[in-house]
């Protein structure tokens, strides 16, 4: 592998997110917009967008909908080597509905999909003794064979000294159909897990429930990961990392900025970008939690001020003009 290969591998679903023409109750829309979506894949576009490019794993069909997804993802610069298309399954959709403060829910389409249908060993050993950071969405946690697939990518780059960051992303339609417990598998994923980043509510679904962010943080902590990264809505972020973590033990939060929200949809998701960038951008000894909050936040402020999710991902500079 040469120089210029990608420190970071990011893996999960890669999907059509289809955005409606106003708020209301999904049976009430009549025009919607396709979209590029999936957690991993704005993951993988945002750090693409920061100048941070990854090896993105996923498995879209070989019809219309992938052929979107690749073209897409090729636009952003996201290399293809891990991009599978399954000649027999269809790509997943997600249809989105938005409340008047631009909150959204989604109606998935994934049964037997073809981004459930990545198997174990796709992404190769070699590959991981030769990044640094492995991202993994919880999403493909909800059906195999994804799932087995992806808890065997964490355990190998656990193995082989890659920091894995877990995003549980709880979507509670696609687990009420599930074989498997959500609990459960959160608690197999942070058991080989460094990093998680989650929002109280992808905890509290997981039985990890507290009074205050530090203590939800430790609890997670407690279960494995040595960083956690807390997204709080309107009241920002937090972040705690133990004694265990290049950068720790430290503590710090963020109040977040206040901008005109037009679509939250991939917020989440573009603080992951760029907390994960602001976390392999340079020496781990001299991380410095707070800033990594600070730029995470800008990076989903942005994000929220135009529709979409990977269109509406920022560049580095667009982030630093944001802050400035």
């Amino acid at each position: 592998m040469s120089d210029s290969d990608p420190d970071v591998l990011v893996a999960g679903e890669a999907l059509v997110d289809f955005l409606p023409d106003a708020p209301g109750p999904l049976a009430e829309v009549e025009n919607f917009s396709r979209r590029a979506g999936g957690a991993p894949a704005n993951v993988a576009v945002g750090l693409a967008r920061l100048d941070e490019v990854p090896w993105f794993w996923t498995r879209v069909g070989e019809d219309p909908f992938g052929d979107h997804l690749a073209e897409t993802l090729a636009s952003f610069g996201v290399p293809d080597r891990f991009v599978e298309r399954d000649p027999v399954a269809k790509t997943a959709l997600a249809f989105v509905s938005h409340d008047e403060d631009a909150d959204r829910a989604f109606t998935f389409y994934r049964d037997g999909t073809a981004d459930t249908r990545v198997e174990p060993g796709g992404v190769p050993d070699a590959t991981l003794d030769a990044v640094e950071w492995v991202y993994v969405g919880g999403v493909m946690l909800a059906a195999d064979p994804g799932r087995t697939a992806t808890l065997d990518l964490a355990e190998r780059a656990t193995d082989r000294g890659a920091t894995v960051v877990f995003d549980p992303n709880y979507r509670p339609e696609l687990w009420a159909a599930s074989d498997r417990d959500y609990p459960d598998l959160v608690a197999e994923m942070l058991d080989r897990a460094d990093v998680v980043k989650a929002t109280p509510e992808d905890l509290a679904a997981a039985g990890f429930e507290a009074e205050s962010p530090e203590a939800l943080a430790g609890a997670v902590a407690d279960a494995g990961p040595h960083t956690v990264l807390l997204t709080l809505g309107e009241s920002g972020a937090f972040a705690s990392a133990t004694d265990r973590a290049p950068w720790g033990p430290a503590a710090a939060s963020h109040g977040g900025y206040d901008v005109e929200a037009v679509d939250t949809t991939g917020a989440g998701d573009a603080f992951t970008a760029g907390a994960l960038a602001a976390l392999a951008d340079g020496d781990a000894a001299e991380v410095s939690l707070s800033e990594v909050l600070g730029f995470a936040n800008a990076v989903a402020a942005v994000t929220t001020t135009a529709p979409g999710a990977m269109t509406a991902l920022p560049s580095r500079e667009a982030v630093r003009e944001f802050r400035e």
